[in-house]
């Protein structure tokens, strides 16, 4: 078992098709371009002409139906996930040379459309690592496990005994912000005669940016009437804190810092056995800007006791050390190949909040005559993941007569799965908590484990020459959720060597992922509450609901697949998948939702009071529900006084639940085809496009404990699910490449999307459209001589933006003095909030 040879460095893109899989399918030797499933096959090359040295970006930027999130919510905004066809993140199983990643600790607990991921964080595999990426674009719960229902990522490592690259990256926004420095080094080497080692490391730092708009609370305009709903006259010296009025920094990227080092390596014992071994260890320590705090927000007991009289910007911080490794025997035997193997991975969050303060702990350590007191970096508690995998593979070739050999192939699978919440420091969490970000107290904390028992078999036959036929079935037993049976069937009808037809049908059940059955935990702003209750929590309980059940699914598609010409490739897939029981975040639960109105008298008029201000006061906006404040009182939530000194508020509570059938449709299309002009070298050229619609089948009605004014999932999350993700996306490029030069050329078109908003000023939701987009992206090469290559390029080339959030709802944060005003641009822009990144690199080869 020799060590592989990776190709050439700038392998033209139009030989992907020619790349032998192992993703989809139990055969030996099938080609992607001969597979019965659709896969899409993306080389290293191609995934490094993306610019930005970013995992996700780069497999966003060449397949259609995968999006990347841009922008995410509190800690969810430092671990960016991403999703397939249009679904959870949750549901597109990640491999490393064929073996399952771990998930991220790093829960999305926030609204919005990747609520609930908690999938493989893929940017702790480095680009320069990996050979190829294999992207199977359909179910395959029955080969892999029961949560690849959307599809495969398999990431296959380099196996070089020899030769290398180091890659010096620097790139920025046009706009400021977000300087990015990455250095990348490869090696490849044969420790001994029948061995090979290929080891890759990187380091990498993203700043800052900011796309924001001011901070309405600092500034003393025509809508501020008064001390009480204008901190800005009664704190006239906010306007000497840093940025001001940009004080509120939340609009805009993560900073980070990243260290990964990988290795993959094997070993010959004899000809026909190898021991093998691979793996990641990596180091993030990461930060984000939360809503900017007011001088108000912490004071003591004691006269002018303020502990910020220009206000703060906290910020959460994770330190997060993220490693799996991987080892192995594989062989052949009597013609039976198998393949013994055991992998074990691990992601440890650390959180914390910076510049920050408790303002209860602070006003009750303060007395009328001495200062208050609260830490102002803050450990707030960890998160904590592990999955241990163990897996017997084994498949035989028969020859029964038919045009091809029967490939059988079984194998089991013991898992274990942990997932742990540990406690913070208790002036994370003392009274209402610090502030940006409530940590987890003693009750919060805890650990849950299960363990998954399987075991699959599958058989793969030609019985004549033009038609391939695969079948798989799969045994699941979960120690919370009992067993269940999936299934799969694969064909694939070629008429010609021009034309051929494939279809699968497919079954699919997903057990709810630990985080989501026990993150238990308090979101907060300045002027609201929202408490994550765990759906087996007591609280929920007094709600109705009573932990959660596993999803079901169905996946159906038809596709084909053309060689029209020599040198073209087309193939066109069409899908439908039904998830039943889906696992989604419901929409805010409000205990309360108050609004200052203003007082008229008799005759229509503004009231004032005595001092000349106008007359105001708090009234319910919508409804009021003592069964929801019940129920974080019964989870020990507490509530910040402060919340309700606002002129609008609300508290409320919210959680994972199952209660929604949804139905996926798309079409995904894949054509490539090469120029060669001789002289004037050759262009790849390809398109490839995605169409992809949610829509909510069937909602099941309320909990018995939930007032019936209430609903789970109100239009805003029906929205996340249905509308905030692109219906369409097309990417058309082409690739020149002319003796020292290499041009990349790629056209993305993003069709609308669009999301819901309320404000707590109104009763009306509000809609938000980001408009089809064409984004340009362009790389340009040359190489200096045979061993150095420089690079410049633009992700976004002509700095498009998208459409800002509904001018409506912003005039009424404006009205309302409300910090959501700073928020210009949509989270869930497919194409991100930071116009174009430009960036230079080195490539050194040897």
């Amino acid at each position: 078992m020799a060590a592989d040879v990776d190709p050439a460095p700038d392998a033209p893109a139009a030989t992907e098709v020619e790349t032998v899989i192992v993703t989809g399918t139990r055969t030996t030797g099938m080609k992607a371009v001969d597979s019965p499933a659709p896969i899409t096959v993306l080389g290293n090359d191609i995934l490094k002409r993306t610019g930005q040295p970013d995992m996700i970006q780069a497999l966003a930027q060449n397949v259609p139906s995968f999006n990347a999130q841009a922008f995410g919510g509190d800690t969810a905004a430092l671990t960016l996930s991403a999703k397939l066809r249009g679904i959870s993140p949750n549901h597109t199983l990640v491999l490393l040379n064929g073996k399952r990643r771990h998930g991220t600790a790093n829960l999305a607990v926030l609204g919005g459309a990747y609520q609930g991921g908690a999938a493989a964080d893929l940017n702790f595999i480095p680009l320069a690592s990996v050979d190829h990426v294999e992207v199977l674009l359909e179910g395959a719960a029955a080969q892999y496990g029961t949560d690849a229902i959307a599809g495969v990522i398999n990431i296959i490592q380099k196996k070089a005994t020899s030769g290398g690259e180091a890659i010096i990256t620097g790139g920025g926004y046009q706009d400021g912000g977000g300087t990015t420095g990455d250095f990348t080094a490869n090696i490849g080497m044969a420790p001994t005669e029948k061995s090979y080692l290929n080891l890759t490391g990187e380091t990498k730092y993203h700043g800052y940016s900011f796309r924001g708009a001011y901070d309405p609370r600092v500034v003393d305009s025509i809508y501020n009437a008064g001390a009480t709903n204008s901190p800005a006259k009664s704190y006239p010296q906010v306007i000497n804190a840093p940025n001001w009025p940009y004080v509120n920094r939340i609009a805009g990227d993560a900073q980070y810092r990243q260290t990964v080092l990988s290795y993959n390596a094997g070993y010959e014992i004899t000809p026909d056995i190898e021991a093998y071994s691979f793996g990641t260890i990596g180091r993030k320590w990461s930060a984000a800007h939360e809503n900017y705090r007011l001088p108000n927000v912490v004071k003591g007991k004691m006269a002018g006791d303020i502990a910020f009289p220009l206000g703060f910007d906290p910020k959460e911080s994770i330190t997060e050390t993220d490693y799996a490794v991987s080892g192995g025997v594989a062989g052949k035997t009597n013609d039976w190949n198998w393949d013994l193997s055991s992998t074990y991975g691990k992601d440890d969050d650390s959180v914390n909040v910076l510049n920050t303060a408790n303002a209860s702990l602070y006003a009750d350590t303060s007395t009328t005559t001495t200062k208050g007191y609260s830490p102002n970096n803050i450990h707030a508690g960890g998160f904590i993941n592990t999955q241990w995998s163990n897996t017997l593979d084994i498949s035989h070739d028969f020859d029964v007569g038919m045009a091809g050999p029967l490939t059988f192939a079984t194998g089991v699978e013991y898992r274990k799965e942990t997932y742990e919440i540990t406690p913070g420091e208790k002036a994370t969490y003392y009274g209402g908590g610090s502030q940006s970000y409530f940590g987890f107290a003693p009750v919060n904390a805890g650990k849950h484990k299960r363990n998954n028992k399987a075991i699959y078999a599958d058989l793969a036959l030609s019985p004549i020459e033009p038609l391939k036929l695969d079948a798989a079935v799969r045994y699941e037993d979960f120690s919370d959720f009992g067993d269940t049976t999936v299934a799969k069937l694969t064909g694939r009808y070629d008429f010609s060597p021009a034309v051929a037809v494939r279809g699968t049908v497919s079954t699919g059940f997903r057990a709810p992922t630990l985080a989501e059955e026990y993150y238990s935990g308090i979101n907060v702003s300045p002027s609201s509450i929202s408490g994550q209750l765990p759906p087996n929590s007591p609280g929920a309980t007094l709600l109705g609901i009573n932990g959660l059940k596993p999803e079901k699914s169905n996946n159906f598609s038809i596709g084909f697949v053309t060689h029209l010409a020599p040198k073209l490739t087309m193939t066109l897939d069409a899908y439908q998948i039904t998830i039943k029981n889906r696992i989604v975040g419901s929409g805010t639960l409000y205990g309360e939702n108050v609004v200052t109105v203003n007082v008229l008298n008799p005759d229509g008029s503004q009231a004032f009071n005595p001092d000349g201000s106008k007359k105001t006061q708090k009234v319910t906006n919508g409804i009021v529900s003592p069964a929801v404040i019940a129920a974080l009182t019964a989870n020990g939530v507490n509530i910040d006084p402060s919340i309700r000194s606002n002129a609008t508020y609300s508290v409320g509570a919210s959680m994972f639940v199952n209660g929604l059938d949804t139905r996926t449709r798309g079409v995904d299309f894949v054509s490539t085809y090469y120029t060669d002009f001789d002289a004037w070298g050759r262009i790849d050229w390809s398109l490839s496009a995605s169409y992809n619609k949610t829509e909510v089948t069937k909602i099941a009605p309320n909990p018995s404990g939930l007032d019936s004014r209430l609903t789970l999932f109100d239009a805003i999350a029906i929205a996340n699910l249905e509308t905030t993700s692109p219906k369409f996306k097309i990417i058309a490029g082409g690739l020149w490449t002319m003796d020292k030069w290499a041009v990349n050329l790629k056209e993305t078109v993003y069709g609308k999307a669009s999301g819901l908003s309320s404000d707590s000023g109104s009763s009306a939701l509000m809609k938000t459209t980001v408009k089809t987009a064409l984004i340009t992206d362009l790389d340009v090469s040359y190489t200096v001589i045979p061993a150095v290559k420089l690079s410049v390029g633009a992700n976004n080339l002509l700095n498009r933006y998208p459409n800002r959030i509904n001018g409506l709802l912003r005039e009424h944060y404006l009205k309302n003095n409300s910090n959501g005003y700073v928020t210009q641009f949509p989270s869930f822009s497919p194409f991100g909030i930071n116009g174009g990144y430009y960036y230079g690199k080195i490539t050194y080869s040897f």
